[in-house]
């Protein structure tokens, strides 16, 4: 498995940006106003995971102190970290779709100066979320061994 990159992420956001800021143009209209707090679910997430990325690592680092990780706890922590990079990606393009569409209507759309605020929220949350992602990614790498730079010889 290889670790998330940030230009595979960027990748996301700006093809989850174009097709909600396409989709978003048709159906504006239909859809109602987007309430400020939906996004803010994606923080709560994030701020979880930056706490348990600071638990992890002082644990896989073995401080004194802390209790030894079980591989499986760790083995699910990047699949979480993985994921929530790729969810936090994913709606930072869908709110940022939203407001390509929203400020540029702001002046002709009542419901747009709302919308542009969720948008903004929307973005700032889901960035935490994928950085929260990449942060806990980060932690549960292994420590560097002493002789790990140092090809194996035969004896």
């Amino acid at each position: 498995m290889t670790f998330t990159r940030i230009r595979d992420l960027a990748g996301l956001a700006l093809v989850a940006a174009l097709i909600s800021w396409l989709v978003i143009r048709q159906v504006y209209g239909d859809l109602p106003p987007f309430p400020a707090y939906v996004p803010v679910s994606l923080a709560v997430l994030a701020a979880a995971e930056f706490m348990l990325g600071w638990q992890l690592r002082s644990r896989i680092g073995r401080r004194p102190g802390t209790a030894p990780v079980q591989p499986l706890v760790a083995a699910r922590a990047v699949a979480l970290a993985k994921a929530s990079s790729l969810v936090g990606a994913a709606a930072a393009g869908f709110w940022a779709g939203l407001l390509l569409y929203a400020i540029p209507n702001v002046d002709f759309l009542a419901a747009a100066a709302g919308d542009s605020r969720t948008g903004v929220i929307g973005v700032i949350c889901a960035v935490a979320l994928a950085a929260a992602g990449l942060w806990l990614e980060y932690s549960c790498r292994a420590p560097d061994q002493p002789g790990d730079d140092e090809p194996a010889r035969p004896a």
